[in-house]
């Protein structure tokens, strides 16, 4: 019912730029705080950024000053544009939401964690 679609993603150089954009879909109620998280090649899921409905911004320290979250609540979509990219940062990048949803025809609502599915990047030294 709700999906969330990363896109954006490729091969560059190191020290090139990127922006990433997760679009949520489907039967939403609202959208909260929406995160990007990265997966390098054998390593956990870690923590990128976060955006709050209200657009305050949070960064992982790797990222402060080169990485800009930002999301449009009408669209329920969100950004991450990266600068001066670094090998390090190759992984598939997620994006995440905290969506609530409405059954259609009723007050009854659902709240939960979502995922999308992903988008590479590929930084070259």
């Amino acid at each position: 019912q709700v999906q969330l679609v990363e896109s954006g993603g490729g091969l560059v150089q190191t020290g090139e730029s990127l922006r990433l954009s997760c679009a949520a879909s489907g039967n939403i109620f609202m959208v909260d705080t929406m995160h990007w998280y990265r997966q390098a090649p054998g390593k956990q899921r870690e923590w990128v950024a976060s955006v709050t409905g209200g657009g305050d911004t949070n960064y992982a320290d790797s990222g402060k000053g080169r990485f800009t979250i930002s999301r449009d609540n009408a669209k329920n979509t969100m950004r991450l544009q990266i600068n001066s990219l670094r090998p390090e940062e190759t992984g598939v990048y997620y994006c995440n939401a905290h969506i609530t949803t409405r059954r259609s025809g009723s007050f009854s609502y659902t709240s939960r964690d979502y995922w999308g599915q992903g988008t590479q990047v590929t930084v070259s030294s």
